[in-house]
């Protein structure tokens, strides 16, 4: 006994040394994380790092506290009006001896946003200070921006192939058809293709026009920057004939870049630091590779946006338009309301800009948002739209209330059209032997039966509701931009535009930034653009947001740079790719589920988003994958 009770005591005394051992682990990392914030006094004489980790967005989402436990991926993302604002002051600042953009593990963004920061890079080029690019593969996004840099460096075991927007769409009627899903899709505008994956299987050819239209245009314009940038680079060649040039260097993809003037080194991070050195000094003390690096993040802190002058507001609709309340990176009806409000209620504001960066989503939020958008226009104040990388369908519903409209070149809008999709599942039960009967008093008793299928009284109730949806966004816009509501028709029906279409068609009023839109708020309230400041309407993170920020941001820019980890190769973004198409599918298949109002939506928007997973679909997409194996 004597035995057993030592064997004991020896199991609960290591049991107790590990339980205190993971809290002391655990508190430890608490501190930490909540210690850890930018640090503008630790900036020195060095090269600007700007390490794009992840997206850029117009406004980041809030980030999932235990995303990062468990080997689970965090994909950061990148406040554009940041990475600009660094990039500009970077350009003057004598303590920025170069700046250098890590592209090893930048996913993308939308066109105009790239095109934005892309343009900032190239200014500090025109500058004089040195702006090296690094990639192990670069992205089409990321090389626009890679080719504004004085010199671009490729990994030699990487390389890049640019696609061009365009690729495979999911369609799901012969799916739903297997299944006996029937999808009642309610819609108008003969362009309106968000619908068409629930009832076609295959792209219609208003919509394969439309796209054709879309995608090429935004492809001239990428060919155009690029083709400014580095003149003597032969991207033409590598776009027409790929597979005979990366055959023609032995399938040395990075020799090739090379060989076609696409970059100017190829290294690895430990040479590519080496050369920043060269530029930036060497830290003392550092294995080689490493530099005098000013992180992004001290640096965006060290500079932060003016506050003097008088008020301009700025509400930020940014993300899917959707009912209720939500975080940033959602434009919720109620919350963006919300803040408008409390915003037009305290802030003193002398004018409101009204930033887009919207797909669409719900009418009745993004009726609920215009509403309150007139509330500033009762209040007197001047109120100036600003479209960022798009703002079509309900982003565009929004806009109409605006007395003037900037848009970017690259701005995707228009989508002026609604929809509504409801699912029955009459023939699903049928197939297992379930049938429905009841007894109703009315037409519409038990309707919409989602079990027993819709009758004929409720689609012709539900369609009317979409036409007469429709004829309202028709004359909104028509009011707004003093057009025939017949005119707009013809140019709605559902069709996105570029922006530079969308100025001709006169959609949209000027071209121009954020910035451009508020000095033309200021100029309408009759203040000068030198000395006002924008105030953002936007909700200040919790305090167990940032601590949740703090455990995910800890890590990558804090590294030296020779500690990093290598960006993925041509395989692996593919295999990245191959995963975002999977969850795509199981947002659709949620979204088709859980639609629960009238839609307002753009399908070609969300085409060319960068190739991420949701965090709303990553959880199902992990646990199908663990059922099959994968």
């Amino acid at each position: 006994m004597k035995l057993v009770r030592g064997a004991w005591k020896i199991l609960v005394g290591i049991k107790d040394f590990l339980v205190l051992a993971l809290m002391l682990l655990f508190f430890a990392g608490l501190f930490a994380a909540l210690s850890y914030k930018p640090n503008k006094a630790a900036i020195r004489d060095g090269a600007l790092v700007v390490a794009l980790d992840g997206t850029l967005v117009e406004q980041p989402e809030e980030a999932d506290p235990f995303a990062s436990f468990g080997g689970g991926e965090v994909t950061r993302q990148h406040r554009l009006r940041d990475v600009l604002r660094a990039l500009d002051t970077a350009r003057t600042d004598a303590r920025v001896k170069a700046v250098v953009l890590d592209l090893d593990r930048f996913m993308g963004g939308y066109p105009a946003a790239i095109g934005d920061v892309a343009d900032a890079v190239a200014k500090v080029r025109a500058s004089g200070k040195p702006v090296l690019a690094y990639a192990t593969a670069y992205t089409d996004s990321g090389y626009r921006l890679a080719a504004n840099a004085s010199e671009i460096w490729v990994n030699p075991l990487g390389g890049s192939l640019f696609a061009g927007p365009g690729g495979t769409q999911l369609y799901y009627k012969g799916l739903i058809d297997k299944l006996g899903v029937n999808a009642h899709v309610y819609k108008v505008g003969k362009f309106k293709s968000a619908v068409e994956p629930y009832m076609r299987a295959d792209m219609s050819p208003e919509a394969r026009a439309a796209n054709e239209a879309l995608y090429g245009a935004l492809f001239t314009q990428w060919r155009e920057d690029v083709a400014k940038a580095r003149p003597k680079a032969r991207v033409a060649d590598y776009l027409s004939k790929p597979d005979e040039v990366v055959a023609g260097a032995g399938g040395d993809i990075a020799a090739s870049n090379l060989a076609y003037g696409l970059v100017d080194k190829v290294g690895d991070r430990l040479a590519f630091g080496k050369r920043v050195a060269e530029i930036a000094g060497a830290p003392a003390g550092k294995p080689a590779g490493n530099f005098n690096a000013i992180k992004l993040g001290d640096w965006i802190v060290a500079n932060p946006a003016p506050t003097g002058g008088d008020a301009i507001g700025v509400i930020t609709v940014a993300g899917e338009i959707v009912d209720g309340k939500g975080g940033p990176g959602t434009a919720a009806g109620d919350t963006v309301s919300g803040l408008l409000l409390k915003g037009l209620a305290e802030k003193k504001l002398k004018a409101l800009v009204v930033r887009v960066d919207s797909p669409g989503g719900s009418a009745m939020a993004s009726e609920q948002i215009r509403q309150t958008i007139l509330q500033a226009k009762a209040q007197g104040l001047p109120v100036v739209v600003s479209m960022g990388s798009l703002a079509a369908s309900g982003g565009y519903w929004v806009s109409t209330a605006g007395d003037t409209i900037f848009a970017e070149p690259g701005t995707i809008t228009g989508s002026i059209g609604i929809f509504g999709v409801l699912p029955t599942f009459e023939n699903s039960l049928a197939k297992i032997g379930v049938t429905t009967d009841g007894v109703r008093t009315t037409p519409l008793s038990g309707q919409p039966d989602v079990m027993g299928g819709t009758n004929a009284a409720t689609d012709r109730i539900l369609q009317s509701a979409i036409e007469s949806g429709y004829s309202r966004f028709i004359n909104l816009v028509a009011k707004a931009r003093k057009l025939t509501p017949q005119r707009v028709d013809e140019i709605g029906q559902g069709r996105v535009w570029i922006g530079g279409v969308a100025h001709q068609l006169k959609l949209v009023d000027r071209f121009g930034g954020i910035d451009d839109a508020i000095a033309e708020a200021a100029k309408r309230a009759k203040l000068d653009p030198a000395k006002v400041h924008a105030v953002y309407l936007e909700k200040a993170p919790s305090a167990w947001m940032q601590f949740a920020a703090g455990l995910m941001g800890g890590g990558g820019e804090d590294d030296d740079w020779a500690d990093q980890p290598a960006g993925a190769d041509l395989y692996g973004r593919i295999a990245i790719e191959r995963r975002a198409l999977l969850g795509q599918a199981l947002g659709d298949a949620r979204r088709l589920a859980a639609g629960g109002s009238v839609q307002a939506r753009c399908l070609e928007c969300m085409g060319l988003a960068p190739k991420v997973i949701k965090a709303e679909d990553k959880s199902l997409m992990d646990m199908l994958l663990a059922r099959i194996g994968l």
